[in-house]
């Protein structure tokens, strides 16, 4: 009875987290995520600290929580990840106005982003 499992979306060497709402437009938030696609997850998060956008801290976090994933779910080599995939999204925009001369108005957009972030093992190298 019941519904029948979904095959599991990633590879068995892979491992994701997913942010929703991020306070920033997917255009700003795809700079960041372009600094550590790629790389290796402990150059990422050195990048990431270091970084002085304002957004890089949330991108860490999400950095962090998919390694904590990959090692607590997957049994995962930390030493061996690198950062697969990083991909932004679009999620709601907040419309709002503001006065502007002679009775018109001036439109204020305040955009939020998603982002996944898949991070992987790599092989060995014999």
């Amino acid at each position: 009875m019941g519904k029948s499992s979904t095959p599991r979306p990633l590879a068995d060497n892979e491992a994701m987290a997913f942010a929703k709402q991020i306070r920033v437009s997917p255009q700003k938030l795809n700079l960041v995520a372009e600094t550590i696609r790629g790389k290796k997850c402990e150059t990422a998060l050195a990048e990431l600290q270091f970084s002085s956008r304002r957004i890089a801290v949330d991108v860490k976090k999400l950095l962090e929580s998919a390694i904590a994933n990959a090692e607590n779910n997957h049994d995962l080599d930390v030493d061996r990840l690198y950062v697969a995939e990083a991909t932004v999204g679009k999620a709601l925009v907040m419309k709002r106005w503001r006065a502007r001369a002679r009775g018109r108005v001036g439109r204020i957009e305040k955009p939020f982003s998603n982002m996944r972030l898949i991070v992987r093992e790599r092989e060995e190298t014999a």
